[in-house]
């Protein structure tokens, strides 16, 4: 039995996340069906790397299964696609250690949350970015995602529910840019989010751009280390995994 890590590209929009749901279609449940599709002899079920809520893309989340098979491992990715759907891609197959876990490795995740501001949506941009009809100013919330960097306890944008052990997570970069006239990107690298994190503080620093707090707060709410000191929660569809670094 070998283990395969397989590299996945996929856009959210129709799906109820990443994990497996009784009588939901998710993607986990998509690699499935592929993969045993794939390998009738054997009953596969994919660990994921990052589980993504419903609406949220990924253009690199991680998946491994195991399989005795003689097929190569870079051949997987084209016979998986052929057995999944058009918003589903795996770009990448590759045989990996047999005690390769992707959740229990060192590793370094990027998120990217969009925010698209205008007078009137377009609607080439509102399926892969979150729109909004107020006025945004980046530079106030590029000033105040700078206070989310280094390791501090993230409580304030943990969303309930949370079954993790510890709130205390370590951000390594953090940046507000503008990517058009009409586009804010928020990016946040880190070793580890909480639940909802990345769109509670996208939901904070968008009021921060509209003028409804200072960028100063930001450092205040985390210190409060309490949910309701921070913003709405961001809609999902702004929100796309980008990386995962294995170190």
């Amino acid at each position: 039995m070998k283990r395969y890590r397989l590299w996945v590209s996929y856009d959210g929009t129709t799906y109820h996340g990443w994990q497996l749901q009784p009588g939901a279609d998710t993607i986990e449940g998509r690699l499935n069906d592929a993969l045993n599709s794939l390998f009738p002899e054997n009953d596969i079920n994919v660990i994921g790397a990052s589980r993504t809520d419903a609406g949220v893309h990924a253009l690199s989340n991680v998946a491994v299964f195991d399989v005795d098979t003689r097929m190569p491992a870079e051949k997987i990715s084209y016979a998986l696609n052929q057995r999944l759907p058009e918003d589903i891609r795996v770009w990448k197959s590759e045989e990996v250690d047999a005690d390769f876990h992707p959740r229990h490795c060192d590793v370094n995740k990027t998120y990217e949350y969009r925010i698209h501001h205008a007078a009137f949506p377009n609607p080439l941009k509102t399926r892969y970015a979150y729109y909004t009809y107020l006025k945004l100013d980046a530079s106030r919330m590029k000033e105040a995602v700078s206070a989310l960097e280094g390791e501090h306890d993230f409580a304030s944008f943990c969303a309930a529910g949370s079954q993790a052990q510890t709130t205390v997570r370590t951000i390594l970069s953090a940046d507000v840019y503008e990517e058009s006239e009409d586009m804010i990107v928020i990016r946040l690298t880190g070793t580890g989010f909480l639940y909802n994190m990345v769109r509670i503080i996208a939901g904070t620093l968008l009021e921060i751009g509209a003028g409804k707090r200072e960028p100063g707060e930001l450092k205040n709410i985390i210190e409060a280390k309490s949910r309701s000191a921070a913003g709405q929660t961001a809609p999902p569809q702004g929100l796309c995994l980008k990386k995962i670094k294995y170190l």
